[in-house]
């Protein structure tokens, strides 16, 4: 018997319209994720100026949930960290600076139970762009949010109106079947893949772009698992070591352009600048891959590495 594997995630794109001048970093992920957790701390925390691990309503707290999130259950990992349920996949355009009118657009992910937190993300960066984002803190609205069925889509099911303030909880959801499914398109002996976001993927404990295909597929499987089990409840009953084994054997890497990429965030919990480069560029892959395209192109919606709720380690099948 095959065991059960699942993951659900749901894909937003939020449109929008700058109200006055906008300046936003090379790499847009840091202002959107950062002012994101400053407002919604401001919105929804009771206990602003204590920790989450020391508050009385941690254990319902919907910011507690998305940022200091506490595992469904024992996982027995000997871990503090547990993966974020959301990604936030910024504009990748060069554009740095918009007036007012000019239009941008985002991708925000939601896995497993924090689909039915969609509304808060909303009512968030609503509230975010009347406080305003990035250096000089321009205004902007959002315009109107939608519901993809893929992130490269142009348009999906719209799901809030800025204009009417109206909202449907109708969502989109996919799972790992219909992921799987898609997987079946790409050819099963070779495949490329290519880095658009910066992507820190650690081996022997350092940060790396030397990697191998089941170097990739490690951090592809950790980090999906640990979705899966902490968000969705769904523990994987896989036989990692072997999957691994085969992936070392019957596939290898021809091809290699990774190229190393520093970007820079300034931590306000820390009070100081923080380095997050990562690899970027493109790399191919050829063997029997076919066993491994399901977990490779759910790790196209979902990302790999770390810094994830930037937007970092988003790839894309070629």
């Amino acid at each position: 018997m095959e065991p059960e594997i699942n993951l659900t995630f749901a894909i937003f794109r939020f449109y929008c319209q700058a109200l006055e001048p906008l300046s936003l970093p090379a790499y847009k992920g840091s202002a959107l994720r950062g002012g994101f957790g400053n407002v919604f701390k401001q919105v929804v925390c009771i206990e602003k100026n204590q920790d989450c691990l020391r508050c009385m309503l941690r254990a319902k707290c919907s910011y507690s949930f998305i940022f200091e999130t506490p595992p469904l259950g024992e996982t027995g990992k000997n871990t503090n960290y547990f993966p974020h349920p959301f990604i936030i996949e910024p504009p990748l355009t060069p554009q740095q600076n918009y007036q007012p009118d000019e239009e941008f657009a985002f991708n925000l992910l939601l896995i497993g139970r924090a689909i039915e937190y969609l509304p808060y993300f909303v009512y968030t960066f609503d509230e975010l762009g009347r406080k305003g984002l990035g250096r000089g803190r321009g205004r902007y609205h959002i315009v109107k949010v939608e519901n993809l069925g893929h992130v490269n889509e142009d348009s999906g099911l719209s799901i809030f109106d800025g204009k009417t303030r109206s909202f449907t909880t109708r969502y989109q959801v996919k799972t790992f079947t219909e992921v799987s499914d898609e997987a079946k398109r790409y050819e099963p002996s070779q495949i490329s893949l290519r880095f658009c976001t910066p992507t820190r993927i650690k081996y022997q404990g350092r940060l790396t772009k030397e990697i191998d295909f089941e170097i990739l597929l490690k951090n592809i499987l950790r980090r999906l698992s640990w979705l899966a089990e902490i968000h969705c409840d769904n523990k994987w009953e896989l036989d990692y070591k072997a999957l691994l084994g085969k992936a070392r054997e019957k596939v290898k890497v021809i091809h290699s352009g990774l190229q190393w990429q520093d970007w820079e965030r300034y931590s306000q919990r820390q009070q100081t600048r923080i380095k997050m480069g990562g690899f970027v560029n493109k790399m191919t892959f050829a063997g029997e891959l076919a066993e491994f395209l399901p977990f490779i192109k759910l790790g196209e919606y979902l990302h790999v590495g770390k810094g994830t709720v930037y937007g970092l380690g988003k790839y894309r099948i070629e």
